[in-house]
């Protein structure tokens, strides 16, 4: 288990601890920089959907990739946690996500207040999706709930970056 994904608390308030068994990259083409656990990216460089590579499993294996921000409206007072930002099924094994089913389009990451923590979770699904229940809201999404209510069981990978608003003198 990634030591980071613990102390970024993203195991314990996103999901529970799990050993990952599948790698999972995940980059903006951007800049071309893949996400490491952690990291610092700016807004501006991620308002793309990035390249979600799934590099395990087989072609007989399916995929369902979560993106999601539990620190909305702020990391000091997330009660608004989960913000949801991106889902795909389906994702064949050894492909990426430009392979799946997109049930919920890429939101691009904008947070207001404080640093935040944009996770990628990445669930084997028991067998291809015919009916995935598609949240009512992208607000108060829960990923634990989410998983249970599909038969998702534990991620098998995961990662995360942290981001912030940007000031006008950093976009230059």
């Amino acid at each position: 288990m990634s030591d980071a994904l613990v102390l970024g608390r993203v195991v314990g308030e996103v999901i529970d601890y799990f050993t990952p068994s599948v790698k999972m990259t995940v980059t903006y083409s951007s800049i071309k920089q893949q996400v490491y656990n952690g990291h610092e990216m700016f807004p501006s460089q991620v308002t793309q959907k990035p390249k979600v590579e799934v590099l395990g499993g087989d072609m007989r294996s399916f995929f369902t990739l979560i993106m999601t921000d539990p620190d909305v409206p702020g990391p000091s007072d997330p009660y608004l946690r989960e913000h949801l930002h991106w889902i795909v099924t389906d994702i064949p094994g050894t492909t990426d996500a430009s392979f799946g089913k997109e049930v919920v389009n890429y939101e691009i990451p904008r947070p207001n207040i404080g640093i935040h923590r944009f996770v990628f979770l990445l669930f084997k699904q028991k067998r291809r999706q015919t009916e995935m229940s598609v949240p009512a809201s992208r607000d108060r999404f829960n990923t634990r709930k989410f998983a249970e209510e599909n038969d998702l069981g534990l991620p098998v990978a995961a990662v995360f970056f942290n981001a912030q608003r940007e000031t006008a003198a950093r976009r230059r």
